[in-house]
């Protein structure tokens, strides 16, 4: 008799620790990387002279004035930007923006790499604001990664800094 009841304690500990288990969602955790700001291409960033981990900037200067975000552990990566537009007319003449995280990593062979995961397409007005969210499959490791906004055609117009 006593060994069934402590089986049966042992068991209905398993069922209940069970139903704990699944009853709690997969944590996310806090942000890999949490921004305030963003720095817009200008100066020796402007083309493809300087490109920033692989990533060449737009070919002319470009302003902003508010772009902030979050990338989780998850992958998920939340960037808002506000004025995104070019210096000279002050206006954003690309009607989608993607986002861009490049993270240090490590390849096959154990030789460090620079692997850049690119969001799809997001409208952007026509003054230059854009909210872009999407989960990306992220390297692992993804060390000290960088936000960029960028075209389509992954030229960036700005990128986490101040």
């Amino acid at each position: 008799m006593k060994r069934f009841a402590i089986l049966s304690l042992l068991a209905m500990n398993l069922l209940v620790a069970g139903f704990a288990i699944q009853a709690v969602p997969p944590r996310a955790g806090p942000p890999v990387l949490e921004f305030k700001s963003m720095f817009p291409v200008s100066g020796p960033y402007i083309g493809t002279t300087n490109p920033i981990r692989g990533v060449a900037g737009g070919g002319v200067a470009w302003l902003i004035t508010d772009g902030r975000g979050e990338l989780h552990p998850d992958g998920k990566l939340e960037v808002k930007v506000r004025g995104l537009v070019l210096a000279t007319t002050q206006t954003n003449p690309i009607p989608n923006f993607r986002g861009v995280v490049s993270c240090q990593s490590i390849d096959g062979t154990g030789a460090p790499s620079i692997v850049n995961v690119s969001t799809e397409d997001f409208p952007a007005s026509s003054t230059g604001d854009a909210v872009i969210e999407e989960t990306l499959d992220l390297p692992e490791p993804c060390i000290a990664p960088i936000v960029f906004v960028t075209s389509s055609t992954l030229r960036w117009f700005a990128v986490t800094g101040q």
